[in-house]
């Protein structure tokens, strides 16, 4: 009998290998295996001194799957997998002779409706670069030069440590316009941004979602590729590149990640198998039409612990210090945006996704406990409670929160004429009474300078002196708020004109005074706020706080101190939200000495007017707000000074 040619060479797979144990079934079919990327997807091996690759994918509703690519001209009948004997859903097997840079896809034939489809690999280290959809088999082997920094990581990286946070989109930071406009690749990134980064003293970079994502105006938001780098500025070796590179230069590398929603494109992870198999099959469950995208399905084991696996990897094999989850309440809220009757109650007839809420406290737990020394951050802008407090006490597990609030009411504010702000000063001083409910995150970041919101400099009111001054002050402000500090890239140079992600930053307005000044006070507020552990040791409790005066309304002018853990130095806050100069203004403060004047943002320097106080003033035993001593300040017009006093308990 003479068998068909496709199926004799379909025996050239080889079933008998396998990298999955007992355990590998038990915790993926569990919900908790966090280190799947090791197990299924593509693998570069040896078996019995035959080099190839070992493919393992999990379709529990296929009826057939092959591996298509290169290596047989795109022929799904030559390499077929074969589904594990348990219930696994995992199909899996060698096929010799596969080699690094080999681009496949899986054709996957459902066993419902005859549907046949193919895709890619959702456990793929590299791809194609868009808008082709191929997997490509890669090895992660990277010679790693960053152990000083992995060693002591944890002093940067701790919630009593300071976060200086410079958020990047890797393709429009800068362009080369001599060679059609082209973005930077990793490894040119690595040399500009760590010198640029490391010159403004900024601590860390965060970036938007360098997943592979086929769609480059969704900046990564959309992803289809959860265990790779996109392919448009490199290798996956050319990432570690430039992260390494970020390290050895101090500089500590947060990773925006998103565990909400993925792309409706064909080769990506929507109805995968014939079925939906990542995502809810109800719309009112499983589909976001705000962003036409789908909802993961978290009441599913595997899907948890694919979704796990991709934050450990990104942790595990790319040495990242941060991950920051995207939309966390779209993923907590059963009717994130939809109206009454368009979304599902839970169990209980509430809004909550309980399902939701055991993935992320699983996922925090797993971050920790694998890498202490890391943080996640959650992007979550509604009242939650506990979000960044630990899962044992009910809270989420996060380290670290955004805060939103802060973010709208401060820009909101600042957007008003001067004239007027004595009206809003609650809405200025509202952020302390909550800021030591979370461990917040002060974020100006990409999403206020798109979708027609214009520039922070646009955002701000007045005259053009009035707006690079407004906008000093706004960054003063929250370099001397509690809280860690996130700025979107081309805020520290005052980028007048909203980001386009097709375009560079407008680098050439640094031929400018106004701007200039701007990057300049940046600079100077990074370097203040990493010397002076006041600014950050106490983040997070109300022992780091004490307001002088929150009442001075009509003058629109507030003042707080700043304390360090040991009670030895203090930082005076003092900031003027109108221009109109202040002079012999009396301020209290909680001692005695001389209370330098360590920064003055109307400073010639940065732009201002020149006003200020020769350097620093002595406190005088004459009693204000409350405290025996005090200072008589000149207060400059729309300025922020911070007054540095130090001394042994």
């Amino acid at each position: 009998m003479v068998r068909p040619r496709g199926r004799e060479r379909a025996e050239t797979v080889r079933h008998d290998v396998s990298l999955l144990t007992e355990q590998d079934i038990y915790f993926f079919k569990e919900g908790t295996h966090t280190k799947l990327y090791r197990k299924l997807g593509a693998h570069l091996i040896s078996v019995e001194g035959v080099k190839g690759a070992y493919f393992a994918l999990w379709v529990p509703n296929a009826e057939r799957v092959s591996v298509i690519g290169d290596f047989n001209q795109w022929n799904s009948e030559t390499h077929v997998l074969k589904q594990r004997p348990d219930s696994s859903g995992i199909w899996e097997g060698f096929i010799p002779g596969v080699s690094p840079g080999t681009r496949y896809k899986y054709r996957i034939v459902s066993r419902y409706r005859n549907y046949q489809i193919d895709k890619g690999d959702p456990f793929a280290f590299f791809w194609e670069a868009p808008p082709q959809t191929a997997s490509r088999v890669w090895n992660l082997d990277y010679q790693w030069g960053d152990g000083e920094w992995m060693a002591t990581r944890h002093q940067a990286n701790s919630l009593d440590s300071p976060v200086a946070i410079y958020e990047v989109h890797l393709g429009s930071w800068q362009r080369v316009p001599e060679e059609d406009n082209r973005s930077l690749t990793y490894r040119e990134m690595a040399e500009k941004l760590a010198e640029y980064v490391k010159s403004m003293g900024f601590t860390h970079v965060e970036f938007l979602p360098v997943t592979e994502h086929p769609f480059y105006g969704s900046w990564g938001y959309q992803t289809t590729g959860y265990f790779a780098p996109t392919a448009r500025y490199g290798t996956p070796q050319d990432f570690m590149y430039l992260v390494d590179h970020l390290h050895q230069n101090g500089i500590g590398v947060i990773l925006d990640w998103v565990p909400s929603h993925f792309p409706n494109d064909a080769h990506g992870l929507t109805y995968f198998d014939g079925t939906y198999l990542f995502e809810h099959a109800d719309p009112k469950k499983g589909f976001h039409r705000e962003w036409s995208s789908y909802i993961f399905n978290y009441d599913r084991h595997e899907v948890r612990a694919f979704l796990m696996s991709s934050a450990l990897f990104w942790l595990e094999q790319y040495h990242i210090d941060g991950i920051r989850v995207d939309a966390v309440s779209s993923i907590l809220y059963l009717d994130y945006g939809r109206q009454e009757g368009e979304w599902i109650p839970n169990e209980y007839g509430g809004k909550e996704n309980l399902a939701a809420i055991r993935f992320l406290r699983e996922l925090n737990e797993a971050a920790y406990g694998s890498y202490p020394d890391v943080q996640t951050i959650a992007e979550e802008s509604t009242a939650w409670p506990m979000v960044s407090r630990p899962s044992y006490v009910g809270g989420l597990g996060f380290g670290m929160k955004w805060n939103m609030g802060w973010m709208h009411d401060t820009l909101d504010y600042f957007s008003k004429n001067s004239i007027f702000r004595k009206y809003h000063h609650d809405q200025l001083i509202f952020s302390i009474w909550y800021a030591f409910s979370e461990n917040f995150v002060l974020a100006l970041s990409h999403d206020e300078v798109v979708y027609g919101k214009g520039s922070l400099l646009g955002k701000m009111s007045g005259d053009e002196w009035q707006k690079f001054a407004n906008l000093r002050v706004l960054f003063g402000y929250m370099y001397g708020h509690p809280g860690k500090k996130l700025l979107f890239m081309g805020g520290e140079f005052a980028q007048g004109r909203e980001w386009n992600h097709d375009q560079s930053l407008d680098w050439h307005l640094l031929q400018n005074p106004p701007h200039q000044g701007v990057q300049r006070w940046i600079n100077d507020l990074n370097h203040l706020y990493r010397a002076e552990p006041a600014l950050y040791e106490q983040d997070f409790v109300t022992a780091g706080f004490e307001w002088i005066d929150c009442h001075a309304w009509e003058e629109s002018i507030i003042s707080f101190i700043r304390k360090d853990k040991n009670g030895r130095d203090m930082v005076l806050v003092v900031c003027n939200f109108t221009p109109v100069l202040r002079t012999n203004y009396r301020i209290g403060v909680p001692r005695g000495g001389y209370w330098r004047e360590a920064l003055n943002s109307d400073s010639e320097v940065y732009g201002g007017a020149g006003h200020g106080n020769f350097g620093g003033l002595e406190a005088v035993p004459f009693p204000a707000h409350g405290r025996v001593n005090s200072l008589m300040l000149t207060v400059p017009p729309l300025s922020v000074s911070f007054f540095k006093n130090g001394q042994l308990v």
